[in-house]
């Protein structure tokens, strides 16, 4: 009886993926119409200078950011999916998820180019009064440290990938010896 409701209380984060998707959906969708709002203003205003341009480099990465979060929030939604109620689920190579180490390591590397995005942003906005030095060193902390813990997963990864195929060829040679 217990074992039939732990079952299926996996079930539940359904509610973590319907989330998830309809943020990633809803944050798509306006980065969607930022784009054209944006292009439409620079287009109708026809103010083509230096300060323009700089202003629209700006809205044009801030857009990027929707973009990110959005697949950020859509692969969580694959991920929990996968894991939790359909492994069989189509999805392209790169993004099959069959563990919440391979569902971390993914949006540690969506993250990473979030964050790289969003002091872009703050670069060419920089009007020279902000201490973009102290910015720079806290994102590059935190960068130096996502990459640093996606690189033990990945050598985690490698090892049990080694390990695994070692095991195999010593099932081999057992069984070509009995």
């Amino acid at each position: 009886m217990l074992q039939r409701i732990l079952a299926g209380s996996r079930y539940f984060v359904l509610i973590a993926v319907i989330g998830s998707f309809l943020a990633s959906l809803a944050v798509l969708l306006y980065g969607g119409l930022a784009v054209i709002y944006t292009i439409v203003d620079v287009f109708t205003h026809g103010l083509f200078s230096i300060e323009e341009s700089k202003r629209f480099s700006l809205e044009c990465i801030e857009i990027i950011d929707f973009f990110l979060l959005g697949t950020v929030l859509y692969i969580i939604a694959l991920g929990l999916y996968e894991l939790f109620i359909d492994e069989n689920l189509l999805t392209p190579k790169w993004l099959v998820i069959t563990t919440l180490d391979d569902l971390k390591s993914k949006l540690i590397g969506v993250i990473i180019v979030l964050l790289a995005v969003t002091f872009l942003g703050e670069v060419v906005t920089w009007n020279g009064n902000a201490n973009i030095l102290a910015s720079g060193l806290a994102v590059g902390l935190v960068l130096f440290a996502l990459g640093y813990v996606r690189s033990l997963d990945a050598s985690k990864s490698h090892t049990d990938e080694k390990e695994t195929a070692h095991n195999e060829q010593e099932d081999s040679s057992l069984s070509q010896n009995s």
